[in-house]
């Protein structure tokens, strides 16, 4: 997966698709080569479900919230209950890393064969917690937002875990 945050052209979409597949390559990026073990450590005793793999569940799944509930309208089928809000990032302790990250990356490929061929001005069929109808445009900036703020999460994890730094 090729990683670089310069568009091959300066339009709005590829900036957009440019900046989030970067974001994306670098939760992958972040992730490489560490053990299993590592993945699932959660050593911020006040943040107990922090872990990487916690956090690659948690941005695989704002996607699908965000494009597949929010955006295309479609029934929620999430790991989260209302028992259990944040069960993407519980469930992630019992899933392998290497098969975290390919869901990531086959979702990711799906979305991005969809941002392709739709409007920025698209606006989404559900509305935010707030009853806000956001468009593509907005959900491709929050995604970027997201996925980047976490990133910050896993660099910091990843240096606890194992010394590993890097951009």
């Amino acid at each position: 997966m090729t990683r670089t945050d310069t568009p091959p052209t300066w339009d709005e979409r590829a900036t957009l698709t440019t900046m989030l597949d970067y974001v994306r390559a670098t939760v992958h990026a972040k992730c490489e080569g560490l053990a299993e073990d590592d993945a699932r450590a959660t050593p911020l005793p006040t943040s107990p479900l922090m872990s990487i793999s916690a956090l690659v569940s948690h941005v695989r799944w704002v996607e699908y919230s965000w494009i597949q509930v929010r955006l295309l309208g479609e029934e929620n089928r999430g790991p989260w209950t209302d028992e259990d809000p944040d069960r993407e990032m519980r469930i992630a302790a019992e899933i392998p890393l290497d098969r975290l990250l390919k869901e990531y990356e086959e979702q990711c490929a799906r979305y991005r064969e969809l941002v392709a061929v739709t409007d920025l001005d698209t606006v989404a069929k559900k509305p935010t917690r707030s009853g806000t109808y956001v468009t593509l445009r907005w959900i491709m900036h929050h995604l970027i937002e997201e996925t980047a703020r976490h990133n910050g999460h896993i660099d910091i994890l990843r240096e606890m875990a194992d010394g590993v730094t890097g951009d």
